[in-house]
């Protein structure tokens, strides 16, 4: 078995009565790619956000690289994040900066890199994803969704992450465009050696891009495995949720 990359031990995260994390129990090897699925407002993001460090879980562990990150000061949070990279469900781009900029910005922000090195660096993951260096000298709103979503992926891993985090990373694309993104994602992930967890409620996109796949809900994991265990359970919520049936254990609040 590889090394443990991120070990979460009975992780509680509630906001004032509601419970969000209740015990999370989740390891991910090095290299590996994990995909949480989970209806929305399983606590997903909220997962993320507790491994990043952006939110201070009640109790548990969260160990990276076996070191414990929860309550980890300014320093230890820093280097952190500078092994970290992230594409967001949105996009998120900057408005006010270039596609490259955009791209660049963990090069310039954080590593401090010369504007013209970051520049050729930021073409060069450009390309990576599949963007002609024309594109560089742009503002993201010029760009088509799916342009935007390949910016987006290439400024998650110019920085030559460790891990990656991908939030709901096909939301709003065409059947295409999302399983050109699925393509690029696992090809940039490999491409590094890096560690992946993704969040997402599609499946089709699930399928594709994980090693493992855990489900949340009500904020437990539930059930784990691979693709192919997936497509043999005969856990009911699993069933429910991946079918997208009304019917079964999850009751949906509406």
């Amino acid at each position: 078995m590889s090394e443990s990359k991120i070990k979460i031990s009975n992780l509680h995260k509630a906001f004032g009565k509601k419970v969000v994390l209740d015990g999370v129990n989740l390891e991910l090897r090095k290299g590996e790619s994990l995909v949480v699925i989970g209806g929305s407002g399983t606590g997903k993001s909220v997962l993320i956000k507790c491994i990043q460090g952006l939110l201070t879980p009640d109790s548990g562990s969260i160990l990276i690289d076996g070191e414990e990150t929860v309550g980890a000061d300014r320093e230890q949070q820093a280097a952190l994040h500078s092994k970290m990279g992230m594409l967001f469900q949105g996009g998120a781009l900057f408005d006010s900066l270039t596609v490259w900029e955009n791209v660049a910005f963990g090069l310039l922000e954080n590593q401090k890199m010369p504007r013209k090195q970051a520049k050729t660096e930021a073409i060069r993951v450009l390309r990576q994803v599949g963007l002609a260096p024309d594109v560089a000298d742009l503002s993201p709103s010029e760009l088509s969704g799916g342009m935007q979503k390949r910016v987006s992926l290439a400024r998650a891993i110019a920085t030559k992450p460790e891990i990656i985090f991908f939030d709901e990373p096909t939301t709003g694309l065409d059947p295409i465009m999302a399983a050109v993104i699925n393509d690029l994602i696992i090809e940039s992930a490999k491409g590094l050696g890096a560690t992946a967890l993704t969040i997402t409620h599609d499946m089709a996109s699930a399928r594709k891009i994980a090693d493992r796949i855990a489900m949340l809900y009500k904020g437990k994991i539930i059930w784990e495995g691979t693709v192919k265990e997936l497509d043999k359970t005969d856990n009911p919520y699993v069933l429910q949720f991946i079918n997208g049936s009304s019917q079964g254990p999850i009751k949906v609040e509406i």
